[in-house]
């Protein structure tokens, strides 16, 4: 092991659940990284509620509070970085670098001007941890007329794509994307196409806190229990953001419980709790498989990461509609599909470390390649 391989990814979703950091150690490009340790540390539940809470649009924010949030976000951060490279047996002298995507607050990639927002002090990462850090990833994107996400495309050409086999990546965090890796990815990175899709876990996990108090569904269990209610999925399927063509992206300040409730009272029944559940579980099994059926081959293989892998109804319900496409996990391929998500901002940060670019233009639209992060130095020794 040298000292310029190993770096540490930090990711937390919107569901803000955890920030899952790992620590890994890249030999080479053509070679598949080293996992030295991982750790997923949840933030104060105080915390989870303000950041939650920024997802509604009516929520209004003082600086005060704003520059508070971000640096505390920042602590929560660190102190996943620090556990991590403890776990690793690592000095912090041994990692290059951080790569900090940081807790997102508002997307908004069709606004005039376009932007992203992540909040999480970058510095304060830095000085707590003695390490290099990148940051704010998804803007120099955006500069170049990209929407700035997802930013995960790139990362699973680098390490998924075959030469002999079509094959899909299928993100499912608070918001599915997928990437389509077609025979042709390794060489060509401009055959490399991906999308968000609409929700993955996050509506679910959401209505499931209203009504039962929970974090998430276990397993997909509530969503199996109930039935899904045809007359809301075809509401719910009627969005327009389901036929835009990509490059597109969304988050939680989109596909939050206000469109929901919206859908909600449109209809002239009100469906059981359980039904909603099972609904919302559908519309990201048919929102998935719909976006791959427009835009694949019809003969990948799909290997599915993030969260969504232990909502065994949600998989059951994708192997399905998927078929006669097979459906696997990460796993199949060597990488835990739990830390994907956390590898590829360890990734990005060693992309800003070598000067290589990290987005896809033919996913985010962008005009050209870009070298992708802010660098924030680590204080001297002895300060």
């Amino acid at each position: 092991m040298t000292t310029a391989d190993c770096y540490v990814g930090l990711m937390s979703g919107t569901s803000v659940d955890a920030v899952d950091a790992i620590v890994a150690r890249f030999p080479g490009d053509d070679e598949p990284p080293a996992i030295l340790a991982t750790h997923s540390e949840p933030p104060p539940e105080a915390l989870r509620r303000e950041l939650l809470e920024l997802s509604n649009a009516e929520r209004r924010l003082s600086l005060l509070e704003f520059g508070h949030l971000d640096q505390a976000v920042g602590q929560w951060f660190a102190k996943a970085a620090k556990t991590a490279i403890a776990r690793a047996g690592l000095a912090p002298t041994r990692v290059t670098a951080i790569g900090s995507h940081g807790q997102t607050v508002w997307h908004a990639p069709d606004n005039d001007p376009a932007f992203s927002l992540q909040i999480g002090a970058a510095p304060r990462i830095a000085a707590e941890t003695g390490c290099a850090v990148v940051s704010d990833f998804r803007n120099a994107d955006i500069a170049l007329g990209g929407q700035g996400a997802p930013l995960v495309c790139a990362f699973h050409a680098a390490l998924f794509a075959a030469a002999d086999v079509n094959r899909v990546a299928v993100n499912i965090g608070g918001i599915a994307n997928i990437t389509l890796l077609p025979r042709s990815a390794r060489e060509d990175a401009t055959t490399i196409r991906g999308f968000d899709t609409g929700p993955g876990n996050g509506l679910m996990d959401a209505w499931i806190q209203r009504h039962r108090n929970v974090g998430h569904d276990a397993e997909g269990a509530w969503a199996a229990s109930g039935r899904v209610d045809d007359l809301l999925l075809a509401q719910l399927l009627g969005d327009e953001y389901f036929r835009r063509e990509p490059p597109k992206s969304t988050g939680r300040e989109y596909f939050g419980l206000a469109w929901l409730d919206r859908h909600l009272a449109a209809l002239d029944h009100a469906p059981t709790p359980a039904d909603v559940q099972a609904t919302l579980c559908e519309l990201t099994a048919i929102t998935i498989v719909d976006a791959i059926d427009r835009f694949g081959s019809g003969r990948e293989t799909l290997y599915l990461c993030g969260g969504g892998v232990h909502n065994r109804y949600l998989v059951e319900r994708l192997t399905e509609l998927a078929t006669p496409r097979s459906v696997a996990t990460t796993e199949a391929l060597g990488l835990d599909p739990d830390w994907i998500e956390a590898l590829a901002f360890a990734w990005l940060a060693r992309q800003r470390v070598l000067g290589r670019p990290g987005n896809a233009p033919g996913v985010t639209g962008a005009r050209g390649l870009a070298v992708l992060g802010g660098w924030h130095a680590p204080p001297p020794m002895d300060s």
